[in-house]
């Protein structure tokens, strides 16, 4: 399955701005029970199914990295968004790939 989305990036990425005092626009698409598990300091989190009820919640002028577990419901929330007319980035990998990043 393909995912029609102009942007992705990894978590290494992602971390390393975070390390350089980056302020990145992340919103965490996964449900509350991963969410409260760990999550990245700043995101945002509106799990998967609520998003195209919740979209007044984002800001449309920032980038937008969406972050889920593995790549695929961030990738979704993507093409959602990207439809809507938002710059979104995917983490691909997503937090599964986190726990190999050096913070």
């Amino acid at each position: 399955m393909a995912f029609k989305f102009p942007k992705a990036t990894t978590p290494q990425e992602v971390a390393l701005r975070l390390n350089r005092g980056e302020k990145l626009y992340m919103l965490d698409v996964r449900e509350p029970e991963e969410w409260a598990a760990g999550h990245l300091e700043g995101a945002k989190h509106i799990p998967l199914g609520q998003l195209s009820g919740r979209l007044h919640e984002l800001d449309k002028s920032k980038e937008i990295i969406v972050i889920c577990r593995s790549g695929n419901r961030s990738g979704l929330a993507c093409e959602l968004l990207n439809e809507k007319g938002f710059d979104v980035v995917n983490m691909t990998g997503g937090m599964n790939n986190w726990n190999d990043v050096v913070r």
